[in-house]
């Protein structure tokens, strides 16, 4: 597991900060990382700049299908928004600190608040598929830390603390507008693992032993980063499918679109209403 050189990783910030300050883009005050069901808002955000990642200096490229790869920076819902047009994952093959490396930049650009969603398969029998769950806690099984190595202390403490890793008023303001406009939203636990193949069904009932509602691939190593660097953050899962390990079935990847395509429109509303009741 890949590490990094403090002063090499300061000067790799600057860089790509002001590659992106060149454009001249608008001072975000949200974060949007643009997982599985938020896609369309693309469409949405009244776009000043759209910049390739790979233009950019020392950034990852996506290689997922369906992750564009672009950072946009515009409007919506008249908050000041850059959206990350596709995230990265362990199982592509990047290390942690370069997850991790994303998210140091829109924060450094200006953004206090990140929002993220992701696919997750369901592991409390109470959840179907398409349903959505904000997270209010997470555990980390992907055996991976993006904070691992020398600590940046300009950016955030060395143990930075995981009392409260997703934001309670922002949990609460979701829930509080889902309730008011008919959107069914579950509070509950994601459990990360590196992937990026599925659970066997002992792993399954392992987790849902552990305490953990959905599992994914993706979002642990960007909460811990934003946390560390204080931002607030909202997280909500699409669930995708639902397993139980005493009568386990495959979930083919045809199957976990088409219920996460089911779900977007929910989400994006959700999302849209949360940012047009988010108190200055």
């Amino acid at each position: 597991m890949g590490c990094f050189d403090a002063d090499d990783m300061r000067q790799k910030l600057r860089e790509t900060r002001d590659s992106i300050l060149a454009y001249k883009p608008p001072i975000p005050e949200i974060a949007i990382i643009m997982g599985t069901g938020l896609g369309g808002l693309a469409e949405e955000i009244k776009a000043e700049v759209v910049i390739p990642y790979d233009k950019l200096p020392n950034f990852p490229v996506s290689t997922v299908p369906g992750h564009h790869g672009k950072l946009l920076f515009g409007t919506l819902e008249d908050k000041v928004v850059v959206a990350l047009q596709g995230r990265f994952h362990i199982y592509e093959g990047y290390e942690p600190w370069e997850i991790a490396f994303p998210i140091r930049i829109i924060h450094s650009l200006g953004a206090k608040i990140l929002i993220t969603s992701n696919a997750a398969g369901g592991l409390n029998p109470i959840y179907r598929p398409s349903e959505l769950m904000v997270i209010n806690d997470h555990i980390n099984l992907t055996g991976f830390n993006p904070l691992r190595g020398p600590n940046l202390e300009e950016l955030g403490p060395r143990f930075p603390d995981m009392t409260e890793p997703y934001d309670r008023e922002l949990i609460e303001l979701a829930e509080s507008l889902a309730l008011q406009n008919g959107i069914r939203l579950h509070r509950g636990v994601f459990v990360g693992v590196a992937g990026p193949s599925m659970e066997t069904a002992a792993e399954t009932r392992f987790l849902r032993l552990i305490g953990a509602d959905a599992v994914g691939m993706s979002t642990i190593m960007e909460v811990i980063t934003a946390v560390h660097l204080g931002m607030r953050v909202l997280g909500i899962s699409v669930i995708t499918n639902v397993n139980l390990p005493d009568n386990y079935k495959p979930a083919p990847l045809e199957l976990v679109i088409a219920n996460a395509e089911k779900a977007a429109p929910d989400l994006q509303r959700l999302i849209k209403l949360v940012l047009r009741n988010l108190q200055e």
